[in-house]
């Protein structure tokens, strides 16, 4: 199976709340990156594991979120990397405020597992609807 099919499965699975096979697609010591300014982890400093990931990221999107979903558009096959465009859209509970952001993933697979995550968006919509103000 290929890198970029292996992301489309990948996509498939978050979509349908599949975390077994999200998480099971992780190596145990994946590295995974938010964008800089990102209100989860500003500093973009990585967060290693899987455990980390679901902690500092899938229980907050589940918890804080009204249908935050990522929807994967082009897939770009660069061998071991795969980079992915794709857009956010959901609703931040706490201010009501919805996000439609354009994002792109950048991920690093070897022997099959993913070891590598890195996003990239416009941390400025991120930090807009979580703004109370």
């Amino acid at each position: 199976m290929s890198n970029v099919q292996k992301m489309r499965d990948l996509y498939d699975a978050l979509g349908r709340g599949d975390m077994p096979t999200v998480l099971g697609a992780m190596d145990p010591g994946i590295e995974w990156r938010e964008a800089e300014g990102n209100p989860y982890e500003p500093s973009g400093k990585a967060w290693r594991g899987p455990d980390a990931v679901v902690q500092n990221l899938f229980m907050r999107l589940a918890t804080e979120w009204d249908g935050f979903t990522v929807h994967p558009g082009e897939f770009h096959d660069a061998g071991s990397t795969v980079v992915v465009e794709a857009r956010y859209t959901g609703t931040y509970k706490h201010t009501g405020k919805v996000l439609d952001a354009q994002v792109c993933h950048v991920w690093k697979i070897r022997d099959g597992k993913v070891i590598g995550f890195q996003q990239f968006v416009d941390t400025g919509q991120l930090q807009d609807v979580q703004d109370t103000r």
